[in-house]
């Protein structure tokens, strides 16, 4: 009993520690961003390799997604008389939980582990401490440049995911299904209220970005300098964000209501 009570207290205290260091981390980061000198052109580099190169798996990725929500839901819907509402179960499923979590999920597996994988590769090749000797700050040169891309992008991709999946469900609601066009948009335009709905979804993204933001860049700049410590940094980055991710999103459901 003792035993197990000492390793139940080095494991609490390994727990808070590196809490302790990720806070610290942060802190750097986020002091180091608000400076005066911010470095415009790797923010719109890291823009483009977060927003612009993961466009086609959210596109691709939302058009599936509402094309499967409006068939399961038509068919469900059917059985209450109610098909007519289709556009409204749709809107309201995408823009307050599968929009924001999917392309976080989506996010993380693409950009978030490529972006560990770049940071640790820069600790392994000693190209953090090169920038350290020459006096740059690699909290201000790398991290902070990546952190704030996510940040900005999440949101933006979030909302091409939903207008895809939505045009999904319409393509397979009208063309498919035969539902009248008219009704589809209407009953959606009705359910979405701006201020609940379309807010809450934007707080998700803006919340689940800075998360991942966080995850892949700690993971990527605390990597150990060998190439199993760049695969851990990765794999650590898509497991622990998207698990964050869904359990952040349960906390923001139930504290808020959205």
């Amino acid at each position: 009993m003792r035993a197990a009570i000492e390793r139940l207290g080095l494991r609490v205290l390994e727990i808070v520690g590196e809490l302790g260091r990720m806070g610290v981390f942060v802190g750097g980061f986020v002091r180091a961003g608000v400076q005066p000198r911010y470095r415009v052109r790797r923010f719109v580099d890291e823009l483009f390799d977060i927003g612009v190169l993961s466009l086609a798996i959210i596109c691709l990725s939302g058009l599936t997604v509402g094309a499967v929500l409006a068939l399961q839901g038509y068919y469900n819907l059917a059985r209450f008389g109610a098909e007519g509402s289709l556009g409204a179960m749709v809107g309201l499923v995408l823009v307050r939980e599968l929009g924001p979590v999917l392309t976080a999920l989506l996010v993380t597996g693409r950009a978030a582990s490529a972006m560990a994988a770049q940071i640790a590769t820069m600790v392994t090749t000693e190209q953090i401490d090169g920038l350290r000797m020459m006096s740059i700050d690699p909290l201000d040169f790398v991290i902070s440049p990546k952190a704030l891309a996510m940040v900005v992008a999440m949101p933006l991709l979030n909302a091409l995911f939903i207008v895809f999946a939505i045009f999904g469900g319409y393509l397979v609601g009208v063309s498919y299904l035969g539902l009248d066009g008219g009704q589809y948009w209407t009953s959606l335009e009705g359910a979405i209220v701006f201020s609940q709905d379309i807010a809450g979804s934007v707080l998700k993204s803006v919340v689940f970005g800075c998360l991942i933001a966080v995850i892949a860049t700690y993971r990527g700049f605390t990597a150990e300098p060998t190439a199993a410590g760049v695969s851990a940094a990765t794999t650590g980055t898509v497991v622990t964000g998207s698990v964050a991710v869904l359990v952040f999103d349960y906390a923001i459901t139930a504290l808020w209501g959205v």
